[in-house]
């Protein structure tokens, strides 16, 4: 498999996002409880059916691409609203860059990485090791190069990411990811009860970083990637109302380009003991 890899990470962008479109609708269009999933989750959150389906090919890309953002030479990026990021970076108190499962975001670290990273500024990020050796090795690779660093979902992992913001370093974070049980808050995400990390908001309360909204458009045709920064509005005090807040902050980032979310993530499951998804 990691060979398979290997071989995928030197095709051009655009080959690997034409497979991702038939891998996509190849999906959508044989698993029952996938395609229950990607439309119920988008229809509550007020997206037409026209934007739903557009997610689907945006899906498989996201999957056929990760060989050559793992492996492979670096794609075409540009930025929009880089002075935002710049400026956070040059205040010295730690920058804390948010980003829902929109778009590529295996993108972003890897664009910051090459442009800010190599600058003395690495960018941490929390990550799950894989279950499957090959891909814990795979993992492994993409997430440790110049510019980039990774904190397991530990502990120690977190101790990490909070010396990193206070030594005004940087930490990439999903925070619409489901954490595991206990380490998180119910808050209302399009409507519906979801179970939230409580993470961001405490590394936030805990420290002076600078919040950033950092997420990375797919453009069609393999034409490459736009990376979208903008600076949030604090957080209210309280937890509650922190994590609330955020999910807010989500929502609207979302319904900015809903074609390019991750329906199809089961944002309103059960937290599980001990894990994190």
């Amino acid at each position: 498999m990691t060979f398979l890899f290997r071989i995928l990470a030197r095709l051009p962008l655009v080959v690997l996002h034409a497979l991702g479109f038939l891998l996509g609708w190849g999906a959508f269009l044989l698993a029952r409880d996938y395609r229950r999933s990607l439309l119920q989750n988008a229809a509550r959150a007020g997206v037409a059916r026209r934007q739903a389906l557009r997610s689907v090919a945006q899906a498989g890309q996201l999957l056929a691409e990760l060989p050559r953002l793992w492996l492979g030479p670096m794609v075409a990026v540009r930025w929009d609203g880089e002075a935002h990021l710049v400026d956070a970076l040059a205040a010295g108190t730690g920058v804390l860059a948010l980003t829902p499962h929109l778009g590529s975001f295996e993108a972003v670290a890897r664009a910051y990485a090459q442009r800010h990273g190599a600058r003395g500024k690495p960018m941490t990020v929390l990550f799950r090791p894989a279950r499957k050796a090959w891909l814990q090795e795979l993992v492994a690779q993409a997430r440790q190069r110049p510019g980039l660093a990774s904190a397991p979902t530990t502990l120690a992992g977190v101790k990490q990411l909070l010396r990193v913001l206070q030594s005004g370093g940087c930490v990439g974070l999903l925070p619409d990811q489901v954490p595991g049980l206990g380490q998180g808050v119910w808050s209302p995400f399009f409507g519906a009860p979801a179970y939230t990390m409580t993470l961001a908001v405490r590394l936030a309360q805990q420290t002076r970083a600078r919040l950033v909204l950092a997420w990375c458009e797919r453009l069609s045709w393999g034409r490459g990637y736009v990376v979208h920064v903008r600076r949030m509005p604090e957080l209210p005090p309280g937890l509650q109302p922190a994590v609330d807040a955020l999910n807010q902050h989500m929502e609207a980032l979302i319904l900015e380009m809903p074609s390019q979310y991750l329906w199809s993530y089961a944002r309103y499951k059960a937290p599980q003991a001990g894990a994190s998804a």
